[in-house]
């Protein structure tokens, strides 16, 4: 299904049941933020914020749901592609073969010939209005959180072409606004506009770029989603909404642009000129990305439709609506990755507490000794999974996304000390626990059935004893200990801790291991002395983010050998307890004075009952005021 323009998919939504139309002035800065995260993490519908200061609503939440998520791209629901995908691909490696076969695929290349993206004269709609001077100002760019270094663009769809090949590409970076017609673009090192910077810079040229907000959903997603360089992204947009995407050409470059999107920013990046420091931003790990040297984005045409929807989301502590929208690629990338990369892969779940990047778990077709470690290598060379830092591989009659069954497995088939493995290579660069930027290492764990001659060493049994006494007597630093897992089958213990020393966490290992007052757990987990150990989604969320795997995860040897378990810091590092030269971020919450705000108007948005800040729940993680940390200080 293809949506005429986001207006049209505003009307949908709100047939569907799934908007509220919120006529209460709001301000963009931060108080949509904070109603918004409000409404998220309690599964609220989309929000249309009317009365914004400026001429133009704010559409936002408006993919949260796997409802919602589907009706923007046209579908029951999100396996629906993969099955598409899987049908068009059969068919076309059939044709390899016979005649016949040939003949057979015809339909299906005039089906993929009618999604290929096609210019059309004249203007689109999206040109309607032209800015004589352009004005971020005059938008409701939001800005997202307290320490945020400003107002930032964050559903941006930004078009470049490679200046050799002309082959275009379009992607999503967030865009800080720096004045009415200058921006940053921050596009990461492995990204294609990346790419297409270093030719321009090594060319001398100025680099065209032009950025469209709203439109058919479809454009969006297509930005955000992880495709081959070689694969157009609105070749992939006519593919989801079946039917191909109308370009126009921009008015002051060569570039083209989907004639029904709600903004066009037209302008250029020059690689000749000085790189602006830009953030800090509250970013969807659920921390502060720190302040960063880009290029600044100059805005010399600025066009908008007629009654022009302004799309806009925020990130933050999951789970947030970038949640479904990594869930959506979860489900239709899986039949390409098994179609052309791992046949033997059965499904994939990315938990919302991994943010994308930091945790994936895998079933596979399990045929020889080995097989998931090939399967790890596979899937960490494989485009962005190459970002992955923890990866859990079990048998494909496990389902991926049952994680408490996940658990019991893995604690019932996992020798700590033979299936556990570990790899350098390159990390996202907002991983801020990596030990040097945008390098790290990875952890696999092989959950999957013996075969034999597979693992001739006996797994240890599920016998354990936690002596918390003992513990607590000999380490006053330890807070609290949450030793409920290990009675429902889950082999994992979590203690947190006030670190004040160096080498802190791995005493305290090697103590409890000497002593035998840990035995039989394989996993211990230490966080810090301020993390809910009670909540396992925060506890997975922190930790997957502290962990730098090669670093923090470690093995304790005594006089008797190797304990056979994985002991885990997932504490917050810092220089002075840990050699740790990076600054660490704070995580992100919203400022007293907004909470109270928001708190004060609720009761005339139309959200129903009043809902409580979650930024309430998080405040104890926060150490000392700004996007930096000071991990031993509190406000």
């Amino acid at each position: 299904m293809a949506y005429k323009n986001l207006s049209g998919f505003v009307e949908a939504l709100e047939l569907s049941g799934e908007l509220v139309r919120i006529r209460e002035p709001v301000s963009p800065k931060l108080e949509i933020s904070e109603i918004t995260d409000r409404v998220v993490k309690n599964n609220g519908k989309a929000l249309l914020f009317e009365n914004t200061g400026t001429d133009f609503p704010v559409l936002i939440n408006a993919f949260a749901s796997e409802k919602r998520m589907s009706l923007a791209l046209g579908l029951n629901g999100l396996d629906e592609v993969g099955s598409k995908i899987n049908r068009i691909l059969g068919k076309l490696m059939n044709a390899r073969g016979s005649f016949l076969g040939k003949i057979s695929a015809i339909p299906v290349l005039k089906e993929f010939s009618s999604w290929m993206p096609r210019m059309r004269r004249g203007r689109g709609e999206c040109q309607e209005v032209i800015m004589k001077m352009p004005d971020l100002g005059r938008i409701p760019v939001l800005t997202c959180w307290p320490d945020d270094g400003g107002p930032f663009i964050t559903l941006p769809v930004v078009h470049t072409s490679d200046p050799e090949t002309g082959i275009r590409n379009v992607g999503m970076y967030r865009m800080q606004v720096f004045g009415p017609d200058v921006t940053g673009m921050h596009w990461h090192m492995h990204k294609g506009s990346a790419h297409h910077y270093s030719k321009y810079k090594a060319l001398g040229r100025k680099m065209p770029v032009t950025v469209t907000l709203g439109g058919d959903p479809v454009y969006t997603y297509a930005a955000s989603a992880p495709l081959p360089e070689n694969i157009d992204e609105y070749l992939f947009a006519g593919f989801l909404r079946g039917k191909r995407v109308e370009l126009v050409k921009c008015i002051t470059n060569d570039l083209a642009v989907p004639g029904d999107v709600d903004f066009v920013m037209e302008g250029y990046v020059d690689p000749n000129e000085e790189l602006v420091l830009e953030g800090p931003f509250g970013d969807h790990t659920g921390f502060y990305s720190l302040p960063g040297l880009f290029p600044k984005f100059h805005i010399t045409c600025l066009t908008h439709r007629r009654n022009a929807i302004y799309p806009a989301t925020i990130v933050g502590i999951p789970p947030m609506e970038d949640a479904w929208m990594g869930k959506a690629t979860e489900r239709i990338f899986l039949a390409p990755i098994k179609m052309a990369v791992l046949p033997e892969l059965s499904d994939m779940d990315m938990p919302p507490e991994g943010v994308f990047h930091n945790l994936a778990l895998v079933s596979i077709e399990k045929a020889y000794p080995g097989h998931s470690v090939k399967v790890m290598s596979s899937l960490w060379g494989a485009g962005q999974m190459m970002f992955n830092k923890v990866l859990f591989i079990v048998n494909k009659d496990v389902d991926v996304h049952n994680y408490t069954d996940i658990a019991k497995i893995v604690s019932a088939s996992v020798d700590p000390l033979q299936d556990i493995h570990f790899l350098k290579g390159p990390v996202d660069i907002l991983d801020h626990s990596s030990r040097s930027y945008a390098y790290g290492s990875k952890m696999g764990i092989d959950a999957t059935a013996i075969l034999p001659d597979d693992k001739p060493e006996k797994i240890p049994g599920d016998k354990y004893t936690i002596n918390k006494t003992s513990l607590r007597s000999e380490f006053k630093e330890i807070i609290r200990i949450n030793d409920s897992l290990p009675d429902t089958g889950i082999s994992v213990l979590i203690i947190s801790v006030k670190k004040s020393r160096k080498e802190h966490i791995r005493q305290i290992s090697r103590i409890a291991v000497e002593n035998d007052w840990i035995q039989g757990v394989k996993f211990i987990l230490f966080v810090d002395d301020d993390t809910d150990i009670s909540d396992i989604a925060e506890v997975v969320w922190l930790s997957c983010n502290n962990i730098d795997p090669m670093r923090d995860c470690y093995y304790i040897e005594t006089v008797n050998g190797t304990y056979p378990g994985l002991f885990i810091d997932g504490t917050g590092k810092s220089n002075e307890l840990d050699d740790f030269s990076r600054n660490w971020p704070n995580v992100i919450i919203m400022n007293d004075e907004t909470i109270r705000k928001v708190d004060e108007i609720w009761s005339r948005l139309g959200l129903g009952e009043l809902l409580l800040s979650p930024s309430l729940k998080y405040r104890s993680l926060v150490h000392k005021s700004g996007a930096v940390s000071k991990l031993n200080e509190k406000e």
